[in-house]
């Protein structure tokens, strides 16, 4: 593709100066829109004639829409803004740097979104468009049986999914765990359904709480139910999960002061499948659970983590110290960018 593009500037000079501001720009919109054109050109370091002109060459192709609340991408602008991101980030190193931090955390693959979700809330949606990009990829035709977990990350994920990803596939999506008691739309069961639901494929459930004493614990994995569901969990050919930050997840399960401080003084980073570790990768506390382990993953054939920011650089690198090999990472450059500072490679 770069030999392609450079044999085209040769012949128009100018392409690569025009594509790239014609990127920012619709990549601006998306992530600001609706957004007014002096508070774009404020954003974007150029003058209200220059972004004007653009604007307006992007209007009449139909990637953006105008009205008295600002400037935002058509359904066409998004589509071709993503296919537009994809191509950019080759010819712009990102390809360069997946291969280097796959490389280092000593996993498959890693795909990187550009920018920082910490700072624009709003790239989850294209961290959730590229999860779904992944899973096209990774999935076999056929049966697949899809176990998800929960979180805020998980549910942006399953508002850009669609039914593409049904084409030639049968889905079953499950729950990996119970619920958490906190807001319905984030947990794994609403994802789950959420999902299907937007591919459509089919959906199954585990009411039951994630965390429960040994004595409620044996009974209800007695239930035919809840077994049928585990059974589906046990046999799942893909795990989608996110990575957390420690004390965030521990203070968000409502954890009394005892285990927050056993937390802290174990200097904790990270959480993942009820497991709290530290930056070896060691897990220094551990939520009795139903549903899916960490050491299942070993063997899955499709294992996709997801979770970007720069907050959550040090809980992503700990958690790859002890993932499958064969894992794939989705995240952003604020984390990628953190977790590579200074690194040789």
């Amino acid at each position: 593709m770069q030999n392609v593009l450079s044999v085209i500037e040769e012949i128009i000079p100018d392409i690569m100066y025009t594509l790239q501001n014609r990127y920012h720009i619709l990549r601006n919109v998306f992530l600001l829109g609706p957004v007014g054109r002096r508070v774009l050109a404020d954003r974007m370091g150029v003058t209200e004639r220059v972004l004007r002109t653009e604007s307006e060459g992007l209007k009449k192709q139909g990637l953006i829409k105008t009205s008295k609340i600002g400037m935002e991408l058509t359904e066409k602008g998004e589509t071709v803004y993503h296919q537009l991101d994809q191509l950019m980030g080759q010819l712009l190193g990102m390809k360069e740097k997946e291969k280097q931090l796959a490389s280092y955390l000593e996993i498959e693959h890693c795909v990187i979104v550009s920018g920082d979700v910490d700072e624009q809330v709003k790239l989850r949606e294209e961290i959730g468009h590229a999860t779904l990009e992944t899973l096209d990829f990774l999935l076999p035709e056929g049966n697949n049986i899809i176990a998800v977990m929960g979180g805020a990350t998980m549910a942006e994920v399953a508002n850009q999914m669609n039914e593409t990803l049904s084409k030639k596939r049968e889905l079953i999506f499950v729950p990996a765990r119970g619920g958490l008691g906190e807001s319905v739309d984030i947990q794994a069961n609403s994802i789950s359904a959420l999902m299907a639901q937007k591919t459509g494929g089919k959906n199954r459930v585990l009411y039951v709480p994630e965390q429960v004493s040994e004595e409620t614990y044996k009974p209800l994995l007695q239930e035919p139910g809840i077994k049928k569901t585990l059974k589906l969990v046990e046999d799942a050919n893909c795990v989608l999960y996110g990575i957390g930050d420690a004390m965030h997840m521990a203070e968000r399960r409502g954890m009394n002061d005892e285990v927050l401080a056993l937390i802290e003084t174990k200097a904790a980073v990270g959480e993942a499948f009820g497991e709290f570790y530290n930056q070896s990768g060691d897990v220094v506390y551990k939520i009795p659970r139903i549903g899916m382990q960490s050491k299942d993953l070993a063997h899955i054939a499709s294992v996709i983590a997801v979770a970007g920011g720069k907050s959550k650089a040090k809980a992503i690198e700990a958690h790859m110290k002890k993932a499958p090999r064969h894992t794939w990472l989705i995240t952003d450059e604020g984390a990628a960018n953190e977790i590579l500072t200074g690194i040789t490679l």
